[in-house]
């Protein structure tokens, strides 16, 4: 993940100075590039937060946002976005903020709030080390073999129930395809630490990344290995989001690989998806962007990471004259990749059929500074817990009138699994 800083650190490794960082202070994270891509940048951020550094937690049941500074808290507001801005607006013109939008962060769309972990959780930070990496060809490797999870029965009745309602909906023509997910509970008595120092290197990523807030009331831990970039904010104003619709796994042999990249690359229902929504995003960019700016400079090209190929597609414009970084973010959020079209009709949807709040799932994380500048990616293909000894972990997929109900489980289950096998 690239990052606002530019000198790099020269002490110890990342992996032992974030076991110590995370060893000695309740609040800090790491952006980490050990799995970057050439697009995204191969530099590590850890970052830690001393007691008079400010955090902001945001608890959507409650309708609440609390400042975190000095062993105090206080409410602020009432959207994330908003205080957040006003944060950036008031403060140093240095400063940098990190942390996550959850699902439910936007108080004006219909998303239940999470149970569990902080809706939204964003850190300021004064005290940050810089690592570059190496670039690493593992990320194209073949696959390898990992442990299986488990996450269920073959076809589960709730699964099943909520995939016909979908089908239902879209028959009806009141979506075009639907992101159904379902969140799966893992006891384990691995630290989060440990967990995440294993998941990078089970599965490698762009916006891999780690967060800790361990504060009473408002305790969260993000483990993430997330392919897939929600939106990047750079010093010219130029918006660019890479929304990723279509995956399949790596094959064994490098002749079965690539009839899996090549099949990806040309299925019909994956090219349909994809296209939705790059259509989808280029009309959230056209509310921000300047007029005649938002163009698609890739569309529909395969990316293969160690465990799975993926489509995706990049979309940019410039923002407009009046659009700050944080209206820009709330405008995209939530990912289009991760509801599906038409937005709004559709959460609603996602609302009535999915059994369980998303919480942290399916929300952006990175970081945002207050030149305007930003970088943050989609939650997938991430763990998340407040360390009471169970991971939470969000996984599911695109669902049109043309997707079948075993296959989409079965793809579900295996962009689990890989997570889940890093608590084992």
């Amino acid at each position: 993940m690239t990052g606002p800083g530019t000198d790099p650190g020269t002490g110890p490794s990342p992996i032992d100075y974030f076991r110590e960082v995370a060893a000695s202070h309740a609040r800090c994270f790491w952006l980490d590039g050990g799995g970057a891509r050439e697009w995204s940048g191969r530099r590590s951020l850890i970052g830690r937060l001393s007691d008079d550094d400010v955090s902001l937690t945001y608890d959507a049941a409650r309708g609440v946002v609390r400042r975190h500074v000095s062993g105090t808290t206080t409410v602020v507001g009432s959207d994330p976005f908003d205080v957040l801005e006003a944060e950036l607006a008031d403060g140093p013109d240095d400063a940098w903020w990190f942390g996550y939008f959850g699902y439910a962060a936007r108080p004006d769309l219909p998303a239940r709030p999470d149970t569990r972990m902080p809706d939204a959780l964003w850190m300021r930070v004064r005290e940050v080390e810089f690592f570059n990496h190496p670039e690493d060809a593992g990320s194209a490797d073949l696959a390898r073999s990992v442990p299986a999870g488990s996450v269920g029965d073959e076809v589960p009745s709730a699964y099943a129930t909520a995939f016909d309602q979908v089908q239902a909906e879209l028959r009806a023509g009141n979506s075009y395809e639907v992101n159904l997910t379902y969140r799966v509970d893992l006891a384990s008595d691995v630290d989060p630490a440990t967990a995440y120092v294993r998941l990078r290197e089970l599965n490698p990523a762009p916006y891999q990344g780690f967060l800790q807030h361990d504060v009473p009331g408002a305790r969260a831990w993000l483990l993430s290995s997330s392919p897939e970039r929600y939106a990047l904010i750079d010093a010219d104003r130029v918006l660019e989001t890479k929304p990723i619709k279509g995956t399949t796994p790596r094959g064994r042999t490098p002749e079965q690989d690539a009839a899996l990249r090549d099949r990806l690359a040309a299925d019909p229902k994956t090219r349909a998806e994809n296209l939705m929504i790059v259509d989808l995003l280029r009309n959230d960019l056209s509310m921000v962007c300047e007029p005649g700016s938002v163009h698609v400079p890739a569309l529909m090209e395969v990316e293969s990471y160690q465990a799975v190929h993926q489509l995706v597609s990049t979309v940019r414009g410039r923002l407009a004259d009046g659009v700050t970084s944080i209206g820009a973010l709330r405008a995209l959020f939530p990912a289009g990749s991760m509801t599906g079209a038409p937005k709004l009709r559709t959460m609603q949807i996602i609302d009535a059929v999915e059994a369980t709040p998303r919480g942290v799932y399916a929300g952006a994380f990175g970081w945002v500074a207050a030149d305007g500048r930003a970088d943050l990616g989609v939650i997938i293909r991430s763990l998340m817990t407040t360390g009471d000894g169970t991971y939470v972990l969000g996984t599911g997929g695109g669902i049109t009138v043309r997707s079948d109900v075993a296959e989409e489980y079965a793809e579900s289950r295996w962009k689990a699994d890989r997570l889940l096998s890093a608590l084992e």
